[in-house]
């Protein structure tokens, strides 16, 4: 399984007057953590959106689990865990590069579309190859 893994720094612009982590700036790190994903397997989403292609979450169940804090250092996990040739589901994690405690579990459902908005009613051959590959390999490690 290929995870993509950055750390964050919690700064004071992510936080409410009380020094805990806005829960929209946890939305910014997953999105960061899934467009590096699909970098680190070698598609740029500029490139993407330049032949049509899309990726807009339809679906986001976010659980949190604890509250980071200001100054907190951050490890954001990001893999896929499904593909069924109309969407992509990427797990994520975000938790305390210091002593692992989670605070958010996140699984997020993308689809394809045009650059119009019209659906790809099927995932666009060059992603679901890396899709389907991807899951393959962490299949034969189960």
């Amino acid at each position: 399984m290929k995870k993509h893994i950055f750390e964050q720094k919690v700064y004071y612009s992510d936080t409410d007057a009380y020094g805990v982590v806005w829960h929209g700036a946890y939305l910014r790190w997953l999105e960061a953590g899934r467009v590096e994903w699909c970098e680190m397997m070698g598609h740029n989403l500029i490139e993407l959106r330049e032949n049509d292609i899309v990726l807009p979450v339809v679906n986001l169940n976010v659980r949190y689990k604890a509250s980071a804090k200001l100054n907190n250092n951050l490890i954001i996990e990001t893999w896929i865990t499904k593909f069924n040739n109309l969407s992509v589901t990427f797990s994520q994690v975000i938790k305390s590069k210091d002593t692992g405690k989670v605070f958010i579990e996140a699984d997020v459902d993308v689809v394809a579309i045009s650059n119009e908005g019209k659906l790809h009613r099927r995932m666009p051959k060059v992603l679901a190859e890396v899709f389907e590959k991807e899951l393959e390999e962490c299949q034969a490690l189960v």
